[in-house]
């Protein structure tokens, strides 16, 4: 997802203070001139936090009652650094992870995560904002849509909310990132604690999952009636 190109989203950023993530409205054109990598990702996290959101926002009510409303978005954190991390249950988050904490309703990563991952390609980001995002999904339905595996769960959310957003058009997808997104899975499933394969399944089920969202959308995530 290479930001020398334009990524069409159907969006309005609105971050500041907590970076709470706010609505959506007309399209916007990415086009940053060469910017320094930190700037790349830093871009690159903002379109896919544009393109989930506005995937959810505007699909909810096809699969579920109620109002749809966003996660608040802290966004990157130190995780070397407790002092400044921050808190979910108690306790600062830590290095290496990204998460979604209940009690305050938000998504967060920490940037070596970040950081480390996009090293090895550009479709990182989206993989941990959709992830982390279909824990807040999770989070605001019944009991019984959720599955006895919520970790995959949320990797085939991811999978349906990011083709969902390419089918839309808000999301471009060039070549190569699909690959991308299936290495990431796989090459780094037992190697951070977000991708620990006693918590998210091994790389085989974490792909198979998110292939499921991909090809089968929402309802291919939801617990299927016997």
């Amino acid at each position: 997802m290479s930001r020398n190109q334009t990524i069409r989203i159907l969006a309005t950023l609105a971050l500041a203070g907590t970076s709470a993530f706010a609505g959506t409205g007309a399209a916007v054109a990415v086009t940053p001139a060469e910017p320094a990598p930190a700037e790349n990702l830093q871009a690159d996290i903002a379109t896919a936090q544009a393109a989930t959101n506005t995937y959810w926002a505007t699909h909810w009510n096809e699969f579920f009652d109620g109002s749809y409303t966003p996660p608040t978005v802290v966004g990157l954190y130190d995780g070397t650094n407790p002092a400044t991390a921050p808190v979910c249950g108690g306790q600062p988050l830590g290095p290496g992870n990204a998460y979604y904490c209940p009690e305050g309703d938000y998504v967060a990563w920490d940037a070596g995560l970040m950081t480390n991952g996009y090293q090895s390609g550009d479709a990182w980001p989206y993989l941990v904002v959709a992830h982390e995002w279909g824990h807040a999904i999770q989070n605001r339905l019944p009991q019984s849509l959720i599955t006895p595996a919520p970790e995959l769960q949320a990797d085939c959310l991811a999978g349906a909310a990011l083709f969902g957003a390419a089918a839309d058009g808000t999301l471009v997808f060039e070549d190569g990132d699909q690959q991308e997104l299936v290495a990431a899975l796989s090459a780094l499933a037992d190697q951070t604690p977000w991708t620990k394969s006693g918590d998210h399944g091994d790389a085989l089920e974490r792909v198979n999952a998110f292939s499921s969202g991909r090809q089968g959308g929402v309802e291919a995530c939801l617990p299927q009636e016997q």
